[in-house]
């Protein structure tokens, strides 16, 4: 019988300063896999929030679902403290000294105003691995620029290739860069710590949004020498497209292989369009064609025969019917997680997973874990009190 394994990130220790949603995805995907992950929340930040999105006007219980909702917070560790007061800059200070990584997402310069900059941790722990998670990154000219998720896309040139219009392009309507960019922020906090263990020496991790989000054109700069050279956006192939079914129901098929497109196009009952796969002049007679068959028979057929003859192809799930899933709710890719009053609610899952995971735990309230962190730092009764208010 093979033992259970244990988290994969067993024994790491992670204090998170990040809001936006680069920063908690980081951290969530380390807590996921085991990490300690301590979110220091300020009062202020948790007041603008709840005014923004109404939570104010909510009773407390109403208040803990909604916390439990929040999948990003999952199993994190809640610490409430003001970033202005200095009794709890002092106390984050010693905290520091006890943890592996530091992760904040606050424009370049912001922390540095509190004495919680880089330099200064470092300083008490010169182990200290530090994300730093910003648009642009912490040098360059556009350093000091805000902006979202759809200003990465743009700057980094992945907007100029997103949508089906040729005369427009169009926000995705995912937060692709916001992801990616937490992605490659765990991974790099990861490598960094591999590196700081082995040498003693911690170090800044930079992570810029735009710097993430271009990685979304390797594929074009793979195959064309020059960018300007790759189709307009809007040129599709005629062997994959999305397809709108007689109940108004949309497929999307990838039959790009020759192969596949062979058989594809018998199933479609034209198989004269087979050697026409990559004739540029006649797709969008091809594709034309093929949406008025997709178009005579329910979305139900069409995935019927497509699975019979093993094609490629998918339905074109909402985000209900892919939490749904068979495939997903099999590989744990989608879990329920009890929320506070008893409700289960279908989560993410970790999307990648080792062996050994924690339990998915619903986010606790801010300031929840308060006393136990503060308790751990020797901080008497009367200091915790005063903190937490």
């Amino acid at each position: 019988m093979t033992a259970a394994l244990p988290p994969s990130l067993d024994g790491l220790r992670v204090l998170d300063f990040s809001r936006l949603l680069p920063g908690p995805y980081c951290t969530w995907l380390l807590a996921d896999q085991g990490a300690e992950v301590i979110r220091v929340e300020n009062p202020r930040e948790l007041a603008k929030q709840a005014k923004v999105f109404g939570w104010d006007k909510m009773d407390a219980e109403d208040q803990a679902r909604q916390r439990g909702r929040d999948m990003l917070a999952r199993g994190k560790k809640s610490l409430r403290l003001d970033l202005g007061d200095s009794d709890a800059q002092a106390v984050l200070k010693r905290l520091v000294a006890r943890v592996d990584v530091v992760v904040e997402d606050y424009r370049p310069g912001v922390l540095a105003g509190l004495g919680l900059s880089y330099e200064d941790l470092s300083a008490l722990n010169p182990a200290l691995v530090y994300v730093s998670l910003t648009l642009c990154g912490q040098t360059g000219p556009l350093r000091d620029k805000p902006g979202h998720d759809p200003v990465a896309l743009a700057l980094s040139g992945v907007m100029s290739r997103t949508g089906e219009d040729p005369e427009a392009p169009g926000l995705p309507g995912t937060p692709a860069a916001d992801v990616l960019t937490g992605s490659h922020a765990a991974f790099a906090t990861l490598a960094a710590v591999m590196s700081a263990r082995a040498t003693g020496l911690g170090r800044h991790v930079d992570v810029a949004m735009t710097e993430c989000a271009m990685t979304l054109t390797a594929n074009l700069l793979s195959r064309y020498e020059t960018p300007a050279d790759a189709p307009p956006r809007g040129s599709r192939r005629a062997d994959l497209g999305l397809w709108r079914c007689a109940d108004g129901r949309w497929l999307c098929t990838t039959d790009m292989e020759p192969r596949y497109w062979a058989t594809f196009c018998e199933v479609m009952g034209r198989p004269d369009f087979i050697p026409l796969q990559l004739d540029a002049s006649r797709r969008d007679e091809i594709r034309e064609t093929l949406q008025a068959l997709f178009a005579e028979k329910p979305r139900a057929h069409w995935l019927a025969l497509f699975a019979e003859a093993g094609t490629q192809f998918a339905p074109v799930n909402d985000v209900t019917e892919a939490l749904a899933e068979e495939q997903f709710r099999t590989r744990g890719a989608v879990v329920d997680v009890t929320l506070p009053g008893g409700t289960r609610q279908p989560q993410l899952g970790p999307p990648v997973r080792l062996g050994g995971e924690p339990a998915p735990r619903p986010a606790a309230l801010p300031g929840h874990d308060n006393a136990e962190i503060l308790e751990r730092l020797g901080l008497e009764q009367e200091e915790i009190t005063a903190l937490s208010g």
